[in-house]
């Protein structure tokens, strides 16, 4: 698989091993940063070739991007790790988990933060960069909301022709672009602000520090479903 590249993080096999999956090399970071404190080794897997096709080239089929998820996902379970970790909303929203056979467990980043914005009752509104991330996104919100039976009062925004800007690396740029967009909808909006991708969460967290508001992300919510999951320690 010539554009799957990975990176380890750590020398020794400690307790617990992790495969990560993620669309863009900005979210290895965030991943890290979060279980920094736990008895984990991380090994991240990387592949921006796959959201790259499946934003632009029209000729890129659905069934084309099912079969590369699952030979990514087939690939990483053979590198012994104790579960998979996707961190690319849109790759959860491609995968097909019944075409797989895996003893491995598949821990998606967007069911925890589901679950967290499903319990709240008051008007919010999610947040997205990336337009094609949307649809695949909300079909599974949806269907967790239904199937939890939980209603849900929410408007969606998309932060339009800035996603780019991170798959080009021009991190700061694309950061700046989500923090204006979110103190401007703070003072316009009186609703519980959700952002939906981890590459917005940087942004979310200078917002949150600047305005005491607020910003609910899927890397808050996905630590303790990870550490509950792999029953992890802490770091002595």
């Amino acid at each position: 698989m010539e554009e799957l590249k990975k990176t380890w993080t750590g020398g020794i096999h400690l307790r617990k091993r992790l495969g990560c999956l993620h669309a863009h090399y900005s979210n290895i970071g965030y991943i890290d940063k979060a279980l920094s404190t736990y008895e984990i080794e991380l090994i991240h897997f990387v592949d921006p070739g796959l959201m790259h096709r499946v934003t632009y080239d029209e000729n890129f089929q659905q069934t084309d991007a099912q079969l590369k998820v699952k030979e990514q996902i087939q690939w990483i379970a053979g590198c012994n790790v104790d579960a998979i970790l996707i961190t690319c909303t849109n790759y959860i929203a491609i995968l097909q988990e019944d075409q797989l056979l895996l003893s491995v467990p598949i821990i998606k980043i967007d069911e925890p933060y589901f679950d967290f914005i499903c319990d709240i009752q008051e008007p919010q509104i999610i947040l997205f960069t990336n337009p094609s991330t949307v649809e695949g996104t909300l079909e599974r919100l949806n269907n967790y909301a239904n199937n939890h039976q939980r209603s849900l009062d929410l408007e969606v925004m998309v932060i339009n022709n800035i996603f780019e800007l991170i798959m080009q690396g021009h991190n700061e740029e694309y950061t700046f672009e989500i923090v204006k967009f979110l103190n401007q909808i703070i003072k316009e909006e009186e609703k519980v602000i959700s952002v939906a991708q981890l590459s917005m969460v940087e942004a979310s967290q200078q917002v949150e520090n600047s305005t005491s508001t607020t910003i609910i992300n899927p890397l808050n919510t996905l630590v303790s479903s990870i550490v509950n999951q792999l029953v992890l320690e802490k770091k002595k």
